[in-house]
């Protein structure tokens, strides 16, 4: 007997078109429907528990043998009614394993119940195990398998059942509805690959099949449990303050959430100078350079010793802190009073502040003169310091090295000239002793004349001017004897002003040892018989202090010569 082509009965075609026709609209449905706790979704499936129908056509041939001891080949038919029932674990949302079971034979306790199409009384029991890997995408869940355990076959010619291995592979594709608040699911098709061998043994109605089998199933799918995660922990974190200057502390805290009260906790702490182990950590700024900084926090949860090693056991968070570069301080500098005398001294005053309250050291300087004081406060000395104005420098610094300086003067003023010297009036000599020698230096002016020496000679840089003068009556002689003298060219003419002067210089001369240089002899159109002593200080101007004088030509006026009084007559 030939073997018989695999091909599908008309029954099972219209069967599988009802099928189709009815699933159409349910499909629709579902891919308007929004996902819930299928696979598709995030939270997939722990659990999928599959059970529908399914169609198995079988293709193999047995040699088959009669009991007149020939031997005909016989083919497996299509059996065209049978279940399957199938429970898969997910591990996570793709991979997971799964156990199977299918019949494909009913009523094998009746005679010719299970006949195929073809006259046979093919049928089939499989159990197995193994691998099924989904892909979920949006409400389509396409899906692959791989299974492995064995087959109980019996036929396709009065062949008794007999286990023997089985291969399964295949695939198909589930479609999401929201019945059952998601937990249904329709497997539009499943569509495997069996392979199934079977040894009836050495005698009639025995042989060997191996059988290549394709399977076709449909139905429904329940989704149980739930792969997705535990809520995974969380970290926040928080510096305080977020912008320091090197130096100053920095607090990092950590905030978690979503902990496991039951589980173990542990914290830890990363970045440049910074250092914790709990939910707190310190940054030590000291050393940092200014610019910006992170700072990261890690927290882990689980068992103890093993905390961290699920993803959703350990979180992270970072925390920004900016360093900022120190400021330099601020000065300002005044000195009081601005204006001094040499010699004298004045106070020096500065006003520093440093933006970040650090340490200060003060120093100055000036362009001429000392300083002393190191404080806020100092001392300026202008002890041998030339008159004018005179540069102070008041500089501060801080311990980072930050320095500023400001400047202010004082001005020591020149000392106010001296006073002017003026001609002072000494004492003065009359000549009105003596009517018969009205020029004649007596002995009473000479006590006057010894007091103008002695002037003299305590003030070396003076001296003296002798102001002669003369009567009307004198003036009258004078000026005939002048007019006397124009015509006679050796008559005499007495000038008895200058005469006087230059009688009284002679002395301080020639008795006193005073120095010509020194004594000058004038005349003034004063009326009297006297000459007025002054003496005349360094820087005196005479001309000033007395007006009118004239100076006696000393070459004209020549000093008389001092004689005794003739004796007296009795």
């Amino acid at each position: 007997m030939k073997p018989k082509l695999w091909r599908v009965s008309p029954y099972v075609e219209r069967l599988f078109a009802i099928a189709v026709l009815a699933l159409i609209p349910i499909g629709v449905a579902a891919q308007a429907a929004t996902a819930g706790h299928g696979p598709s979704n995030e939270s997939a499936s722990r659990f999928d528990i599959f059970a529908g129908y399914s169609y198995l056509s079988p293709h193999g041939t047995v040699q088959v043998r009669f009991a007149n001891g020939t031997i005909a080949p016989y083919s497996y038919d299509a059996v065209n009614a049978g279940a399957i029932l199938s429970g898969a674990y997910f591990f996570n949302r793709f991979v997971g394993i799964e156990v199977e079971s299918a019949e494909h034979e009913f009523g094998g306790a009746r005679p010719n119940t299970n006949i195929g199409t073809q006259g046979n009384d093919d049928g089939f029991v499989t159990v197995a195990g193994g691998v099924i890997v989904r892909f979920p995408r949006g409400t389509i869940t396409p899906f692959i398998l791989g299974l492995g355990g064995g087959a109980m076959a019996g036929g396709p010619y009065h062949e008794p059942n007999t286990w023997g291995p089985d291969l399964t592979a295949g695939g198909g594709m589930d479609i999401e509805t929201p019945w059952f608040n998601h937990h249904l699911a329709i497997r539009l098709f499943q569509a495997d690959y069996e392979y199934m061998h079977a040894d009836f043994g050495n005698r009639i109605f025995g042989g060997t099949a191996s059988i290549n089998a394709a399977r076709l199933s449909a139905g429904l799918v329940i989704h149980t449990g739930s792969v997705t995660p535990p809520t995974p922990v969380t970290l926040a974190c928080s510096a305080n303050p977020e912008t320091v200057y090197p130096g100053d502390p920095v607090t990092v805290t950590a905030s978690a959430g979503g902990l496991n009260p039951k589980e173990n906790v542990i914290y830890s702490w990363s970045g440049t100078g910074v250092t914790g182990n709990d939910t707190t950590a310190k940054v030590d700024t000291g050393s940092l350079a200014p610019g910006e900084y992170s700072v990261q926090g890690t927290v882990k949860e689980g068992r103890k010793g093993k905390e961290g090693l699920r993803p959703w056991e350990t979180a992270n968070c970072t925390a920004g802190i900016t360093v900022k570069a120190y400021e330099p301080p601020t000065i300002s500098c005044s000195v009081s009073p601005t204006t001094i005398k040499p010699g004298e001294s004045a106070t020096i005053t500065l006003a520093a502040l440093s933006p970040q309250n650090r340490p200060l050291t003060y120093s100055y300087a000036a362009s001429a003169g000392t300083i002393s004081g190191i404080g806020t406060t100092a001392e300026y000395s202008s002890a041998g310091a030339a008159t004018g104005v005179v540069g102070i420098t008041c500089n501060v610094s801080d311990d980072k090295g930050h320095s500023a300086n400001s400047s202010t003067n004082v001005t020591i003023a020149a000392p106010p000239p001296p006073p002017q010297p003026h001609a002072q009036a000494l004492c003065s000599i009359t000549f009105a002793n003596d009517p018969r020698r009205p020029t004649r230096v007596d002995n009473e002016a000479k006590a006057c004349l010894d007091q103008v020496a002695l002037d003299l000679k305590q003030q070396a840089d003076a001296k003296a001017v002798l102001v002669g003068e003369s009567t009307e009556t004198e003036k009258a002689t004078t000026a005939k004897q002048e007019q006397y003298a124009t015509r006679h060219k050796r008559a005499m003419v007495e000038y008895f002003a200058a005469q006087r002067a230059v009688n009284a210089k002679n002395y301080l001369v020639t008795d006193q040892g005073v120095d010509a240089s020194r004594i000058t002899v004038v005349t003034n159109p004063m009326s009297g018989q006297t000459v007025q002593n002054y003496l005349v200080p360094a820087g005196a101007d005479f001309g000033s202090d007395v007006t009118g004088t004239t100076p006696v030509d000393e070459t004209t006026v020549k000093p008389e010569e001092r004689k005794p009084l003739p004796a007296r007559r009795r």
